[in-house]
């Protein structure tokens, strides 16, 4: 029987494995096994982490409003201030309030000055 001489398609997969392990330190971008592995734990961690980035972002705005509504006035927080959004059907998101409590406080407060106006 003659001998059969193995294609070059498990080389194109590792080598295709190898580049996306390719900044990885050590064994992690060398050794085929560990490079599978570590492929494996990168994008379980990758899919784990867009999930908390949306979440750090949202706690991220939620107390940049809140410290630019309480230099305003300390009678008024963040919480009445969403409650008031919502009652007076102002569409506006926390990363868009957050914004504008960073580049631009004035406005931010005609806003909570306009919700006061309109609920009383």
């Amino acid at each position: 029987m003659t001998r059969i001489r193995r294609g070059y398609i498990a080389r194109r997969r590792r080598t295709k494995i190898r580049l996306f392990t390719s900044s990885f330190r050590g064994a992690h971008s060398r050794l085929t096994r560990t490079i599978t592995q570590q492929k494996i734990r990168a994008l379980v961690l990758a899919h784990r982490d867009r999930g908390r980035q949306k979440r750090y972002f949202r706690r991220l705005w939620i107390t940049r409003i809140n410290a630019a509504i309480r230099e305003n006035g300390v009678s008024y927080s963040y919480s009445k201030l969403i409650h008031d959004l919502y009652k007076s059907q102002l569409l506006l998101n926390r990363k868009i309030l957050a914004q504008i409590a960073i580049l631009n406080k004035n406005c931010l407060y005609m806003i909570s000055n306009e919700i006061i106006k309109y609920k009383n």
